[in-house]
C-alpha cells in the first residue's frame, strides 16, 4: 500500500470523504510533507560535513547557538521544534559555522525524541570533528504536549549532551552553560 493510499483510507477511517473537493489533493500533499519532513533519512553525514574540518590551531571555544530546529515526535507524529546550542573546543581541526546547523538538520529531520536528537547531533560533531569535547542543548516545543495530552502551552522541554572536557571538567562544562543560559535570560 502506498502512503498516498494509507493517508485516504485515514481520511475515511476519521469519517471524511477523501473525495470532496479539499481533501482531494491531500493525500499527495501529506505524502510529499512527510517526505520533506523526514528528509533526513536521506541525508548522508559525510556529504554533509564535505570539505568544512580544517586544520587550525585554535583552542578556545566554539560556540554556535540559536539553530533552528524542526522534527517530528516519534511517538504521535507532531511536530516539535525550537534551537539547539553547540559548543566545542577544538584539537587541532575546526569545523565550518555552517556545518553544525546541517548537522542538526540531518537528525532533526527524522522521526524522533529530543533526547536522542541532542544525543546524535553531540555523537556526530565529535567523530567528525574530533575536538577535545562538545556541548550541545536544545530547548524545544513539543505540539504532543500543547495540543492533546495535558495541553500544556507554554512548556518547553530542554535536554543536553555533552562529551570529552565537557563531560569531566566542570569549569568547561559550566561555562558553556553559563553561556547558553545568557540566551534565555535575554529571551
Amino acid at each position: 500500500m502506498s502512503l498516498r493510499e494509507l493517508v485516504r483510507a485515514q481520511l475515511c477511517l476519521l469519517g471524511e470523504d477523501p473525495g470532496r473537493p479539499g481533501l482531494r489533493r491531500t493525500p499527495e500533499r501529506v505524502e510529499e510533507s512527510l517526505r520533506w519532513l523526514t528528509r533526513g533519512y536521506e541525508m548522508d553525514l559525510e556529504q554533509v560535513i564535505g570539505d568544512g574540518v580544517f586544520e587550525a590551531e585554535h583552542d578556545e571555544m566554539v560556540i554556535v547557538k540559536d539553530i533552528e530546529l524542526y522534527s517530528l515526535c516519534e511517538h504521535h507524529l507532531l511536530p516539535f521544534f525550537g534551537k539547539a546550542h553547540i559548543a566545542y573546543i577544538p584539537d587541532g581541526r575546526i569545523v565550518g559555522f555552517s556545518k553544525l546547523p546541517r548537522i542538526v538538520e540531518v537528525f532533526s529531520r527524522r522521526l524522533q525524541v529530543q533526547e536522542r536528537l541532542t544525543d546524535q547531533i553531540a555523537r556526530a560533531i565529535q567523530e567528525m570533528v574530533r575536538p577535545k569535547g562538545v556541548g550541545v542543548v536544545i530547548e524545544a516545543a513539543h505540539l504532543c504536549m500543547m495540543m492533546r495530552g495535558v495541553e500544556k502551552q507554554n512548556s518547553r522541554t530542554i535536554t543536553s549532551a555533552v562529551q570529552g572536557v565537557f563531560r569531566t571538567d566542570q569549569r568547561t562544562r559550566d561555562e558553556f552553560l553559563k553561556l547558553v543560559a545568557a540566551h534565555w535570560l535575554s529571551a
